[in-house]
């Protein structure tokens, strides 16, 4: 048998050729700082990825070239490099995989953490996701946050407007986006005179504004209603233990409704699409961001084994959800005929612990998914990224190790878990539990490239989910 020879193919340049002209491209990608450029006899290592490369392919290609299709074929010449070999060389762990570069991603994330130039301005309503996003992956990387505490708490309480919710910043609109970042960086940061900043009674005043007499939320007033808000709603709710009685001054209350979770459930139910994905609003295109949403949101309403089934077509989800994985790359698309990218490592990849929860394990492939994260979308000089060619940021930084973490740990829903917590309103979501590190066939991390384990539901670390719902539990009135 010939030994097989290396992938080759041109580096991507600080702008790749467009595969179709003017206004009729697809996407373009973006600079990047590795340049790669190999031919060759391939090494024992490289043999052996390439030989699992092949494995995991698609036997039947569709014949029909189309500008998608000749999108998709440059994308995964551009990646296969990474998955073959090791382009930007760094150190591999014992099966011949890059090793999670922990250091070098924690000093990224320190700086997306610090003063910003003028230059991104332009992503100053976006503050409130830069904290969460960074502290997130902080966390999951094992890196102590407490010295972040006080600014975290000063940065909100700034950001809270007198009417309720949290804005991108000082004299800014609220918006549910925005509040929940803030809710769940403040929960990370932790502690009393954090949890204080946050006024419970404007708050719950605002999400009563966002429901809406079909049983969604809006993300902010006069703003569009989506499965976003939804999720959204239900995390701020759970988190902060909010009465589910709707407040007095709630529009929603003049068309019959009484409580947060009136036709929630149902109005999720018309999110899911023909294809068995979940969409934004009901009739709209299935997309794997909305399907975390969509699952959360009904992870918290209840048990996974009770809501899943009860609200959603399970078996045509996990048919959608699993026609997501890209093959050979092993990374996740949030669409039909899109392309991979690492932030779908968490928004699809971290659906599968909750429909597992309602049905049976071992649905998805996880050392798919967590070769992708480390060998594609590691980025040479730091932090992480959507794809080779993508620059690294905070965003992918966060879902990229959410993905790993949800690869790595089993995640497994309990109810004789925390019995004592989440007693009252909205509290099936703390009967979580993990039960190991994954080991399975053709794993892919050694020992330090592990991260910590993440809530399934909050994406946030377990003990910040609980600690803050207890206090909140034992808080009297607002």
């Amino acid at each position: 048998m010939a030994v097989p020879l290396r992938f080759s193919t041109p580096a991507p340049s600080s702008r790749l050729e467009e595969i179709i002209p003017g206004s009729d491209r697809i996407e373009e990608l973006s600079d990047s700082s590795g340049e790669y450029e190999d031919m060759g006899t391939a090494t024992v290592e490289e043999q052996a990825h390439i030989a699992y490369l092949n494995s995991v392919r698609i036997p039947i290609t569709d014949s029909l070239e189309t500008a998608t299709s000749r999108m998709d074929d440059k994308t995964a010449e551009i990646i296969l490099p990474f998955l073959e070999g090791n382009p930007d060389g760094f150190t591999l762990n014992t099966f011949g995989i890059p090793k999670l570069q922990r250091e070098s991603h924690a000093g990224a994330l320190e700086a997306f953490l610090g003063d910003y130039p003028a230059r991104v301005a332009f992503m100053d309503a976006s503050r409130p996701w830069i904290v969460y996003w960074a502290l997130q992956s902080l966390t999951a990387l094992g890196i102590d946050i407490s010295a972040y505490q006080k600014r975290v708490a000063h940065t909100f309480s700034l950001a809270q407007h007198p009417d309720g919710g949290f804005g991108g910043g000082y004299g800014q609109l609220p918006h549910l986006a925005c509040t929940y970042a803030a809710i769940l960086s403040l929960a990370m940061a932790g502690g009393t005179e954090t949890y204080e900043t946050i006024n419970r009674k404007t708050l719950w005043h605002f999400l009563g504004r966002m429901k809406q007499a079909d049983g969604g939320f809006t993300m902010c007033p006069g703003g569009e209603e989506d499965i976003r808000g939804a999720f959204c709603a239900v995390v701020i709710l759970s988190l902060t233990n909010l009465p589910l009685e709707l407040p007095p001054d709630a529009p929603a209350r003049k068309r019959g409704l009484t409580s947060f979770t009136d036709g929630l459930g149902e109005w999720i139910s018309k999110c899911q699409s023909w294809d068995g994905g979940i969409s934004a609003a009901p009739g709209n295109e299935a997309h794997g961001a909305y399907a975390f949403c969509g699952l959360g949101c009904l992870a918290i309403l209840g048990p996974p084994k009770e809501t899943l089934p009860k609200y959603l077509n399970v078996p045509i989800l996990i048919n959608w959800l699993s026609s997501r994985q890209c093959s050979p790359e092993g990374g996740y698309n949030g669409r039909t005929n899109k392309l991979v990218d690492g932030c779908y490592s968490h928004w699809v990849g971290g659906c599968w612990s909750i429909v597992e929860a309602a049905t049976t394990t071992g649905l998805w492939n996880r050392t798919a998914l967590a070769r992708y994260i480390l060998s594609a979308c590691q980025d040479e000089e730091a932090g992480l990224r959507d794809k080779p060619g993508k620059n690294s940021d905070a965003y992918h930084t966060c879902y990229n190790l959410a993905g790993l973490s949800a690869a790595q740990h089993q995640y497994k829903y309990d109810e004789n878990v925390n019995k004592g917590l989440g007693t009252g309103n909205l509290g099936a979501a703390y009967h979580w539990k993990t039960e190991g590190v994954y080991d399975g066939k053709n794993n892919v991390w050694d020992e330090g490239d592990v991260v910590k384990t993440i809530h399934p539901v909050f994406v946030i670390p377990y003990m910040s989910v609980y600690e803050m719902r207890k206090y909140f539990e034992e808080k009297e009135g607002f």
